[in-house]
């Protein structure tokens, strides 16, 4: 098991040094200075300098990457050109609120998505397969924000049940999560009908049943089990996309999370946030994708992990 995480994490290097290669460049190469926003449009060309020094940018470009890859290792990512405080600050505490959010979408997708998809497995052509493909389609179908929008104006507007932005109590995340969690239900929904439907239709499942067993332990035992590698996968990807925040959803919402973080510093030409956020993002999801990986045996003994 040590060997095979050791392996992984080795494997992971290359593709958090890409992101931050990558990130690097296009904000590096994006129109638009910093020195000129920080310093202001009426600044004289003496302060920009002397702000784009005190930034580090009156550096070679190399140079600038080799630096920031050092203190990054470190746990360093800077310290915003805007706000003046730490990156890693910021985002601890961006990441704190999207992790509430991100956790109950993800509830809201392991307890709607998952029936919804055995259900229309188990009666396929029936009303509730209908039903059910009808709910999925739709939550896949419709944008983030546009459904968001639409839960504003019926429950904020039209009712006056919830609020429609910011955070402070547990009402307020209903709207968001409920966005954030409606295209992962259609997701996990539509792939857990596919997987189990496949399963379902093989001889063993066949000999089950002939054997006499009962409809439910069929179905939770020989089919979502031999299933599960299909629908733990997807649900960690979905884990990952979660966590690192749904930058539409938090917009819309004006929610303050990492999502919110990185929008307002691309606006702001903050490279600093920009590339730690990324960063952090890139983190989760190999983190995740790991977790994942090693979730597979649990899931299914005849994987083993050495």
């Amino acid at each position: 098991m040590l060997v095979f995480v050791g392996k992984r994490i080795l494997e992971l290097l290359p593709v958090l040094f890409g992101v931050l290669l990558v990130t690097f460049a296009v904000t590096r190469f994006t129109p638009g200075d910093p020195a000129i926003l920080m310093a202001g449009e009426d600044a004289n060309q003496a302060l920009i300098e002397a702000t784009r020094v005190r930034l580090g940018l009156d550096q070679p470009i190399p140079t600038q990457f080799g630096l920031y890859v050092i203190r990054a290792v470190q746990g360093d990512l800077g310290v915003s050109y805007v706000r003046s405080v730490p990156v890693t600050e910021l985002i601890g505490r961006a990441l704190v609120p999207t992790a509430q959010l991100a956790g109950i979408a993800m509830i809201i997708t392991v307890v709607v998505g998952i029936p919804l998809g055995i259900v229309s497995a188990v009666r396929p052509d029936s009303i509730w397969d209908f039903a059910a493909r009808i709910v999925s389609l739709i939550g896949v179908s419709i944008p983030n924000f546009f459904f968001g929008l639409l839960l504003i104006l019926l429950f904020s507007l039209a009712l006056g049940w919830l609020p429609s932005y910011g955070t402070g109590t547990w009402r307020h995340l209903i709207l968001p999560a409920l966005t954030l969690g409606t295209f992962s239900v259609g997701l996990v929904a539509r792939l857990t009908r596919a997987s189990m439907l496949d399963v379902l239709s093989q001889d063993y499942v066949r000999t089950a049943r002939a054997k006499g067993l009962r409809g439910v332990t069929v179905v939770y035992k020989h089919g979502l089990r031999n299933a599960a590698i299909a629908i733990v996968t997807i649900l960690g990807l979905n884990l990952g996309s979660l966590l690192s925040g749904s930058v539409l959803t938090e917009v819309v919402f004006a929610y303050p999370g990492l999502g919110r973080l990185l929008v307002d510093a691309i606006f702001n030409r903050d490279y600093a946030i920009v590339q730690g956020a990324i960063l952090v993002i890139a983190v989760i999801y190999v983190l995740v994708n790991l977790g994942v990986d090693l979730l597979y045996a649990s899931v299914d003994p005849r994987i083993r992990v050495e």
